[in-house]
């Protein structure tokens, strides 16, 4: 289980981006040997792996053989093209768009068309992840979003309604995936709709990037109800979609918002006539009414002003002629002064829990040093490393006669100053001591960097004691105690699941260790 820090050691940005960049270290590849997901971080793409490609046999285990139980499709299992959530081994979830057979018939065609969408990296997207192609199968693999969808909390929902202010943070980040997706060359989205919008974790909306391919190499743009699509979708019958019929269905998406109903535009529009929209809902606007249209759920928490601008906007968007629509830099331009509360979280205006996966038990029986770690209890980590002293190190070096310079002498009394500091509880002269071992570079230790990421812990430096819990790794990729202190260090950062599956992944390495010692007792 290797790894490389240099992406690290010169990554920018947040300590949580930071470590979202080595995430790949221990998660193992897909089984397939294709390269391991490495993860991009960034404000972009926020902590997501990088594309790769995924065998069948990774899915089936992911999604219990794609059994009914896992399917989270709108239309369950009459949807064309079933979704499931699954979680792979490494704890991931994900949702696995899993197309109907020969949707896809070339399997190069597929796969150079996932890895276009694969490249995108937002955090207003709910990110392609990878793809599988084997024999007739053809499956997208994505992030998985919790919270459900637009159209369930718009037109399904049993505790509340959106609130206002949410309906407008919906539409502005629906407005800032597009005008992302249109900068980097793609920006076409196929059949938008409210089943497109998901809800992450936060409870932040998110698009979801299957909308970017389509449902099959020859299939149809556009299968939802013909009334809501684009009116050159039915003059043209080429069902083509373009970057202004996509705006089109943003137009009847802001509808949904506004009226907290499914309501279709009305195709009535004649190109004599393309100043406004003559259709259903304009005539519950006429004389300037806009309460006639709205959801009457809201029970008239809403502007007023601030609807009329959703509404002239939609209007636009629904414009017969496809020039005469507005381009999503204008959506963004148009919705982002309409934000009345950029400060309060989604899932507050959602109304839900933050989904927070509660730190799972171990799998694994805990040796001494795992429950310390799991009960954060830093004083008996140190006692611990204290009594092991250095014999995890014994065969991380081999030193020759020549490497015994004095520079080795010197470096070699700095980690006995280092020890003794240490074991007296003076942490920041262990970490000066220790600095002085480490930066030479001719021995490398992973009990000196485990010591040394004790000591950032109690000097409430948990970013400074998660790099040489790392760097631990690197050295010696399958010590348990590497990985617990990247637990208790991932922790101290609020990162809760990680340091839950580093836990476990530490406790595994420990059973493993132990049945290789009873093996080899008994032989």
């Amino acid at each position: 289980m290797g790894c490389c820090l240099s992406s690290w050691f010169k990554g920018t940005g947040s300590e949580k981006n930071r470590y979202s960049q080595t995430t790949g270290l221990n998660h193992a590849p897909p089984s397939n040997g294709t390269e391991a997901a490495a993860v991009v971080g960034g404000d972009e793409g926020g902590g997501v792996p990088a594309f790769s490609e995924f065998s069948l046999a990774d899915l089936k285990a992911a999604t219990n053989n794609f059994s009914s139980e896992f399917i989270v499709s709108e239309s369950g299992e009459k949807a064309p093209n079933v979704v499931y959530k699954g979680r792979l081994q490494n704890r991931r979830w994900i949702a696995v768009k899993k197309f109907t057979k020969l949707a896809w018939p070339d399997p190069k065609q597929f796969a150079d068309e996932a890895w276009g969408v694969g490249k995108l990296r937002h955090r207003r997207l709910a990110n392609l992840i990878g793809y599988c192609c084997d024999g007739d199968e053809r499956l997208l693999v994505a992030e998985f979003m919790p919270n459900d969808t637009l159209a369930m909390h718009l037109f399904h929902w049993e505790n509340q309604t959106i609130e206002w202010a949410m309906r407008l943070r919906v539409a502005l980040y629906i407005a800032e995936a597009l005008d992302y997706c249109g900068t980097e060359g793609r920006p076409l989205y196929h059949d938008l709709n409210a089943y497109r919008v998901v809800f992450d974790e936060n409870g932040d909306p998110r698009l979801s990037c299957f909308g970017m391919m389509k449902n099959s190499r020859d299939g149809k743009s556009y299968s939802t109800n013909l009334a809501y699509t684009p009116p050159e979708y039915l003059r043209n019958g080429l069902g083509r979609v373009t970057p202004e019929s996509v705006i089109f269905s943003v137009g009847t998406v802001l509808l949904d918002l506004l009226s907290g109903k499914h309501i279709p535009p009305s195709h009535a529009l004649e190109p004599h006539n393309t100043s406004s929209l003559e259709g259903k809902a304009l005539d519950m606007i006429r004389g300037k009414n806009i309460h006639l249209l709205m959801d009457s759920h809201l029970e008239g928490n809403f502007s007023t002003e601030e609807a009329t601008v959703v509404f002239e906007l939609a209007s636009q968007c629904l414009q017969y002629e496809p020039r005469d629509r507005p381009s999503p830099k204008n959506l963004v331009d148009t919705l982002a002064p309409l934000q009345n509360k950029p400060d309060v979280p989604s899932y507050v205006m959602l109304g839900i829990q933050k989904h927070e996966e509660a730190p799972t038990t171990p799998q694994h029986p805990l040796s001494p040093m795992g429950d310390a770690c799991t009960r954060m209890d830093l004083t008996a980590i140190h006692q611990i490393l204290v009594m092991t002293h250095y014999k995890d190190d014994e065969g991380t070096n081999e030193l020759s006669f020549q490497e015994w310079t004095q520079q080795m002498r010197d470096m070699l009394e700095a980690r006995k100053r280092g020890d003794l500091a240490f074991r007296d509880k003076d942490f920041k002269t262990a970490i000066d001591c220790y600095s002085q071992f480490i930066d030479v570079g001719t021995m490398v230790s992973p009990t000196v960097c485990a010591r040394r990421s004790l000591c950032y812990l109690l000097c409430d430096q948990p970013a400074s004691a998660l790099r040489d819990a790392m760097q631990a790794q690197c050295v010696y990729p399958d010590w348990s105690t590497a990985f617990y202190m990247q637990a208790v260090a991932l922790a101290k950062l609020d990162m809760h699941k990680d340091a839950a599956d580093m836990l476990n992944e530490a406790a595994a390495l420990e059973e493993k260790r132990q049945r290789g010692l009873r093996g080899g007792g008994g032989s």
